[in-house]
């Protein structure tokens, strides 16, 4: 593991993250013998959009029981989690940060899934060649300082022909955020890039683009959305602020502040791999 990986894994890495989900379930009588999909939904969505946004890219694709699905820097195995409730597909998910890797483990087998979960880097995977028939990266890339890399691993991994589902934050606009964020502290483990990068990386790859599509205006609505809901409801038991950590809402504030300035927005891509 490099100095930037082992500093993108602290950043991420929080000591007793699935004792603190559990003990946030059972607050609210929800135990491992009763648990359900649905109730991880809270902190399983670590993207902009949550499973809205999720239903929105895995729309573009084809998925169904006998695909192969990798999804590139799982988290806690939310997405993972998704796609094999909703297709029934075969996931494998990879992670940089060994305690998400072991929680997302531990919440998809008391749930009773099949997704089994990898620690690696996204720029080297564990994988053979042609293992997968569908790749997803869903809000990653702007840990990853090597988009070459990046494309050039995931063409190898995926079968000839294969599909390449993005869902990332990108720069659009002028300025980069302030920091923190929800994806790094400080400067120095932030790799957001422009769409062009991410086009001309797959180009290099041998990818072809089928689909791209802005989501600036998605974001605003659903950051607006959210707002709305937190004024009229308690917080869940569970949420995404067990994985951010104690400033959760200074990084959320500031990457809201950036996609209402347009500065950064998620953008969607599809592509297809080479052969």
């Amino acid at each position: 593991m490099t100095e930037t990986d082992a500093n993108i894994a602290r950043h991420y890495g929080k000591e007793g993250l699935f004792d603190r989900i559990m003990s946030g379930l059972e607050s609210h009588g929800k135990t491992g013998a009763s648990l359900t999909v649905a109730d991880l939904k809270p902190v399983d969505e670590f993207h902009i959009g949550g499973v809205e946004a999720t239903n929105d890219l895995l729309a573009q694709v084809d998925i169904g029981p006998d695909t192969r699905v990798l999804d590139i820097g799982s988290g806690i195995g939310g997405t993972a989690r998704h796609i094999a409730t909703q297709y029934a597909a075969q996931v494998t998910g990879l992670d940089l940060t060994p305690e998400f890797v072991e929680t997302a483990q531990k919440l998809t087998d008391l749930v009773g899934l099949d997704p089994k979960y990898v620690t690696g880097s996204a720029l080297d995977m564990p994988f053979d060649t042609d293992s997968f028939d569908l790749a997803t990266l869903i809000h990653v890339g702007m840990n990853l300082p090597d988009k070459v890399k990046l494309f050039a691993e995931s063409a190898r991994v995926l079968r000839p022909g294969g599909c390449f589902a993005v869902y990332d934050v990108m720069l659009v606009g002028k300025m980069h955020p302030d920091f923190p964020v929800p994806w790094s502290s400080r400067p120095d483990t932030s790799f957001l890039d422009r769409p062009e990068v991410y086009l001309t990386a797959a180009d290099k790859a041998g990818f072809t683009l089928m689909a791209q599509r802005m989501r600036g205006e998605f974001a605003r609505d659903f950051f607006a959305r959210l707002a709305a809901n937190l004024n009229q409801t308690n917080p869940p038991p569970v949420g995404l602020g067990l994985l951010m950590g104690a400033d959760a809402q200074a990084k959320i504030g500031n990457m809201v502040k950036a996609v209402g300035a347009g500065d950064i927005a998620p953008v969607e891509m599809i592509f297809r791999a080479p052969g």
